[in-house]
């Protein structure tokens, strides 16, 4: 007795065509959603700016790893010598120094600035 060799090719072309019908299904139930998320109405996580832990990730590698001293001068005592306005000045635009300007964002350097001129 003889099978037929269509068939196998016969149920992988159905197999295919029910795939492709059900993911397309499922696309146009997920295009609210990502339409929802694209103009805002997604749930948003904001992530609440920690100066210190901020300065650990970034600041230690030229300040050193007590912000002493390093490539880059002592943070500590700096609001003394500089201010508070001096500092967020130098928070945003950076020094010719080396300091690169941009490292906090807008929206962080006044957080950042602060917990600087209380660094002791």
């Amino acid at each position: 007795m003889k099978r037929n060799p269509l068939i196998p090719y016969l149920l992988i072309a159905f197999l295919g065509i029910a795939l492709v019908f059900f993911l397309s299904v499922k696309g146009l139930g997920d295009a609210k959603e990502i339409a929802k998320e694209k103009e805002g109405g997604g749930e948003k996580v904001t992530e609440k700016f920690e100066p210190e832990a901020f300065a650990k990730q970034t600041c230690i590698g030229c300040h050193g790893n007590n912000l002493e001293g390093g490539t880059g001068p002592n943070l500590h005592g700096l609001g003394a010598k500089l201010g508070k306005d001096k500092v967020k000045d130098v928070l945003a635009n950076g020094t010719s120094g080396g300091m690169p300007g941009g490292l906090v964002k807008p929206e962080n350097i006044d957080a950042m600035a602060d917990w600087l001129v209380k660094l002791k």
